[in-house]
């Protein structure tokens, strides 16, 4: 053996061995237990972070630790198209250029995100191999392609025609900036200072003793103008006369009427709330369920439209800013409170604001695969890992509205929907015409100046009415049919991954490997991902898609914040691996996991199992110098430890012998218990610990210090305990127990990595 274990020069020619002699590949006919994972996708448009870092440790850890224990184990590799995040990442990459998503027409701009992609791509595949994953490569699988995007669109073909999908006019969170919606899942909310505007409505005919003005608190007096309706709680008795009565909509000057609900909150403001339903959540909940007119403001480019009156044509900020200054010219404004402090709905990427808008949009009627993703929980088959993360998916899943699976962006895959010109002349189409120009008009407007084909050629984008008729198609339907532009959100194709990894629905792997045996995921993802999973897992197989979930925790930066480049604290794993290796850095990682809570980067820890690679290095090399100086070799190898062998050494076995043998049988069983549970960082200390305090600092020593038979039994027994403990440790570090598994002399020439687990 080498003096020193050169993590440089051992893991490319260990990873090399491993793939070559095909160890990684599952085999669909074995009669052996299946023990399946399929690996959470990293986006493919950009290097893998530390989370990807540590899932994949993880992962690993299960996956080489099930094959050692005799199961046929799958571990499908895979990476995701990532729709939004992927083309947000290039449209920065095209700004930098001077150019913007504008200038290409549909087509043109797909394939040129698909160029890039697919060079990330293949480096996310070589990370992957260096963290030394033993992933099934046979089985490979990336979101677009053609067998995924098949099952993507059979899916919502069959959702089609089971009276589960539908375009509507819907309350849906938009992103100005991104111009796309997202769903509930990816909103997240900030805190924010804003101005509380106490606004005076006049009460239209007042009677004696009832005030001439009743006073309404908001935040967006912008969008009084298509309000036309106030609302009291019906529990406020001392408002009740309200109910009779109508007052002036201060921007407007038209009537408007009181309804009662129990969503007002009595507390706030001074108790009457006005309703916008085409711009508020809560609000549009309330105008269904009296249904209010449903009145849009505010256009997709984020100005408000010709019903702002004044307002018109103003940018959100503007329009507040102008109707603030109408209301007091008009004496409207009892007071403002300059700092009131709110939370503004913000997208989870990059927390910049998003909007409540009515706009068409594709949807999905959940209520049916909600109740069966909370039913399967319910019943004990989906099981949650650390426990106390189950209620955030209960709590999700119960309250679920139907999903809004449409994105106005160009990376994905496009919606399987075509429209008839001819009879949808009202669709509005932005398209570059034959000159190159930008256009945004109706289809109708363009066929009047170009053919059908020119639009199509330079189409960007169009938005069909929601009352559109259309067919769903994966071929072009007829001559004069022009096809939906949106994409299906991403968690639509992704809460597909099982199936698509697994070839649904009459592929070998999908009979033998499913339902899969645990995912394992970052518990940030647990609603956007993991519920959809469950709900088409359930929906198109009738069976859970994972018998178990494991939520692991974020990893943050070493000062306890979350990584952000512009914070300057984001780590690169790659300098990790380059200067420590890939096992200090995996053991590191999950050694620093706290059942499934954010934690911070654990470099000391990463530093600290670097030391433990070169101990368990030089243990073996002292080991090995010990059997040579004894007069051990080819022609007279030491003796393994058998059932004959312990017979006969029994009688002059010492008490420190037998404690070694009883500590590893402790050891194995605490460790098997640990990782059967989920408790990784548990696992990890119980091996650590073991080799360090029990093999090194006591056996070895113990051993080194006797002499004849003694000493004969005493290097049997520590080569049988050391090899066991490589064992154990291998599914945390691979590399290093790998190459000294080489270096031992052994009963069988298998490497290690398809080796059995340690006997009791």
């Amino acid at each position: 053996m080498d003096k020193k274990y050169d993590h440089k020069k051992y893991e490319e020619q260990i990873s090399k061995m491993w793939l070559e002699g095909d160890y990684f590949k599952a085999d669909a006919k074995s009669d052996k237990e299946p023990y399946c994972i399929v690996l959470p996708p990293p986006n493919a448009s950009g290097k893998m972070h530390t989370g990807n870092v540590l899932m994949i440790a993880i992962e690993d850890l299960l996956i080489r630790y099930k094959r050692m224990k005799g199961y046929e184990v799958l571990w499908v590799p895979g990476t995701d198209h990532a729709g939004f995040e992927t083309q947000t990442t290039f449209e920065r990459k095209l700004k930098k250029e001077g150019k913007s998503r504008f200038d290409f027409d549909r087509k043109t701009l797909y394939d040129t995100i698909m160029k890039f992609v697919l060079e990330n791509k293949s480096a996310i595949e070589e990370q992957i191999r260096q963290m030394g994953a033993s992933v099934d490569w046979s089985r490979y699988r990336f979101a677009l392609d053609k067998e995924s995007i098949d099952t993507v669109v059979n899916t919502f073909e069959k959702l089609e025609k089971d009276g589960k999908i539908y375009r509507d006019n819907y309350l849906v969170n938009y992103s100005f900036k991104w111009g796309t919606t997202f769903s509930d899942a990816e909103i997240t909310y900030k805190d924010s200072k804003t101005k509380l505007v106490y606004v005076r409505y006049k009460v239209v005919d007042p009677e004696d003793n009832q005030p001439e003005y009743i006073i309404v608190a908001t935040t967006r007096p912008e969008t009084i103008p298509v309000d036309t309706h106030l609302a009291i709680n019906p529990k406020d008795e001392s408002k009740k006369w309200l109910l009779n009565k109508k007052v002036l909509n201060p921007l407007t000057d038209k009537e408007m009427s009181f309804i009662e609900d129990n969503y007002v909150d009595v507390e706030f403001g001074t108790g009457i709330v006005k309703i916008t339903p085409a711009h508020d959540k809560a609000d549009f909940e309330v105008g269904k369920k009296h249904k209010l007119p449903i009145i849009n403001l505010i256009t997709l480019e984020g100005k408000l439209n010709e019903k702002g009156g004044e307002l018109s044509d103003l940018s959100i900020l503007e329009a507040r800013k102008k109707a603030i200054e109408i209301l007091q010219q008009k004496d409207l404004i009892e007071k403002i409170n300059e700092e009131y402090e709110n939370v503004v709905p913000v997208d989870y990427r990059s927390g910049d604001y998003v909007e409540q808008l009515v706009i068409p949009n594709w949807f999905v009627k959940v209520d049916e695969m909600r109740d069966m993703a909370l039913n399967v929980f319910e019943k004990g088959d989906l099981k949650i890992y650390p426990k106390w993360r189950e209620i955030t998916y209960k709590r999700w899943v119960e309250n679920m509205h139907d999903w809004a699976i449409s994105r106005q962006v160009v990376w994905g895959i496009q919606i399987p929907a075509w429209y008839n010109v001819d009879e949808n002349p009202e669709i509005k189409v932005s398209y570059l015409d034959p000159s190159g120009n930008l256009q945004n008009e109706t289809i109708k407007e363009a066929l009047e100046k170009y053919s059908l084909k020119e639009v199509e050629e330079g189409i960007q984008s169009l938005i069909a009415p929601a009352g559109a008729t259309y067919v769903i198609n994966t071929e072009k339907p007829g001559e004069r049919y022009i096809q939906e532009t949106d994409t299906f959100d991403t968690w639509f194709s992704s809460g597909q991954w099982p199936l698509i990894t697994l070839g649904y629905p009459d592929s070998d792997d999908f009979k033998k490997f499913y339902p899969t045996s645990v995912l394992e995921t970052g518990w940030e993802i647990i609603t956007r991902w993991v519920s959809r999973m469950v709900m088409f897992g359930m929906y198109l197989t009738g069976e859970v898609p994972f018998k178990d979930v494991y939520l692991h925790g974020i990893v943050r930066a070493i000062d306890g914040r979350k990584m952000s480049k512009s914070l300057g604290n984001v780590i690169n794993p790659e300098e990790y691996i380059e200067e420590f290796g890939v096992d200090a850095l995996r053991m590191g990682l999950i050694s620093g996991t706290a059942n499934g809570k954010d934690f911070n980067f654990p470099r000391d820890k990463i530093i600290g199992y670097r030391k433990f690679t070169n101990k368990i290095w030089n243990m073996a090399r002292f080991m090995l110098m010990m059997i040579e100086r004894e007069g051990y070799d080819e022609k007279n190898p030491l003796p393994f430890w058998s059932k004959d062998y312990k017979e006969k050494a029994e009688s002059e076995m010492i008490e420190q012998d037998d404690e070694i043998l009883n500590k590893l049988v402790e050891t194995i069983k605490e460790v098997e218990n640990k990782i059967d549970q989920y408790r990784f960082a548990d696992a990890c200390d119980a091996i650590y610990h073991f080799m360090w305090n029990e093999i090194a600092d006591k056996y070895i020593e113990d051993v080194k210090s006797r002499d004849g038979k003694s000493k004969e039994i005493g290097l049997v027994i520590l080569r049988y305990v050391y090899l066991n403990s490589l064992k154990m440790l291998h599914p945390f570090m691979p590399f290093i127990t790998e190459v000294i598994w080489g270096e031992m002399p052994r009963k069988c020439d298998n490497p290690l990595v398809i080796s059995n687990w340690p006997d009791k």
